[in-house]
């Protein structure tokens, strides 16, 4: 059996959810050597050679050209050449073949542009609210990330549950407690966070609540008896000014650090120094950092709220993001108790260690051979 998958958003959307997704699941496919299959990781241009995986014959290279040709004329044309038995499209779909060769799997990682749709940039709702209905009805078989993501698919696409099946990303291996006084060396001397610090990473959209973030991080600032930093990790976004405004409203601006874009290779660092680490995220079709920072043993509180609680269980503390008095109680209890400290990361750490990428890719394996029994479409087409 020939695998193709989409490759693109390995490397084009690199430390995003669906590019850590993307690589990963490369990567770990191609890892598990599944006896009977082969792969094909289609790729526009020669920056696949970027990634670590260097093996050509498993890289398909397509000359660079306008993006329709993608859908229209090169991918077609590919999967025909190559006899692809299965068509893996990993992000959200985008960018499926305009015509079927072969039986088609897709990721749909969440529907924010349908739940939180004022959280989106113009473009990408536009396109994803015109091409999702098509995208679900090609798709031979629909992998998401997450039961919560699950329902809203079934809910909001009306696609029949057993189209559908999870599987649920993890921590890449780089995320593991790394020594606290190198981290915080790093942290300092690279990020300017000279003290203690509670952290912030991901990005800036309204949905991710940072502004309640820093309003809770200013209601304790009178009761805690040590200097701390609220450090916000990740590139400007359209929603920096806003914050801004509120952070010097509020009179905190010698106190938070906005550190910009930080390297993938730091942020076992920055989590590892940090007392705590905050995700107060309304929806999430996964969420990722707060595993991440489990698996680095930082403790953590993250919210109440979509799928949030099924990936970290009871294994951070969790608040309801509309509730800014139950985030600034519960950040004093996590800075002024180290018994709590320490139990949340014992706790997040053995929870972290539940997910990994092989099972990601085994799981993503047991489908491509469900999907094996489908009669090809190739000798009607090709």
């Amino acid at each position: 059996m020939k695998v193709g998958i989409d490759a693109r958003a390995a490397i084009w959307y690199r430390g995003t959810g669906i590019g850590t997704y993307t690589y990963q699941l490369i990567r770990s496919l191609y890892e598990l050597k599944a006896p009977g299959l082969e792969y094909r990781y289609f790729w526009p241009g020669d920056e696949y050679k970027d990634l670590d995986i260097r093996n050509d014959s498993v890289f398909n290279s397509i000359e660079k050209s306008k993006d329709k040709f993608w859908e229209e004329v090169h991918i077609p044309a590919r999967l025909c050449d190559e006899n692809i038995d299965i068509y893996h499209v990993p992000q959200n779909g985008i960018g499926l073949p305009v015509s079927k060769q072969c039986p088609v799997v897709v990721t749909i990682h969440d529907l924010i542009p349908y739940v939180y749709p004022e959280t989106v940039g113009r473009g990408y709702l536009k396109v994803f609210l015109a091409q999702m209905p098509e995208i679900v009805e090609k798709a031979d078989k629909i992998i998401t990330v997450s039961k919560c993501s699950k329902r809203d698919i079934e809910r909001i696409l009306n696609v029949p549950a057993e189209k559908i099946a999870i599987t649920y990303e993890a921590p890449e291996p780089i995320y593991k407690p790394m020594d606290r006084s190198i981290s915080k060396k790093l942290a300092a001397e690279k990020y300017g966070l000279h003290k203690d610090y509670i952290l912030y990473i991901g990005g800036f959209s309204p949905r991710k609540n940072v502004k309640g973030l820093i309003s809770a991080f200013k209601d304790i600032l009178p009761d805690l008896k040590r200097d701390v930093q609220l450090a916000l990790v990740g590139k400007q976004a359209r929603e920096f000014n806003e914050l801004l405004v509120l952070i010097d409203a509020l009179g905190i601006e010698d106190k938070v650090i906005w550190t910009g874009f930080a390297e993938v290779e730091d942020l076992p660092y920055l989590y590892s120094g940090a007392e705590v680490f905050v995700y107060p995220s309304v929806y999430e079709g996964f969420g990722l950092p707060p595993l991440e920072a489990m698996a680095c043993g930082t403790p953590t509180i993250t919210t109440t709220t979509s799928s949030i609680p099924e990936v970290v269980g009871r294994s951070a503390l969790l608040v309801n993001p509309f509730d800014a008095s139950q985030l600034a109680e519960a950040l004093y209890k996590v800075l002024t108790d180290e018994n709590l400290r320490q139990g949340l990361s014992e706790k997040g750490l053995k929870r972290a260690g539940r997910f990994t990428w092989r099972k990601t890719a085994e799981g993503t394996l047991e489908i491509y051979r469900e999907l094996a029994g489908i009669k090809s479409y190739q000798a009607k087409i090709c």
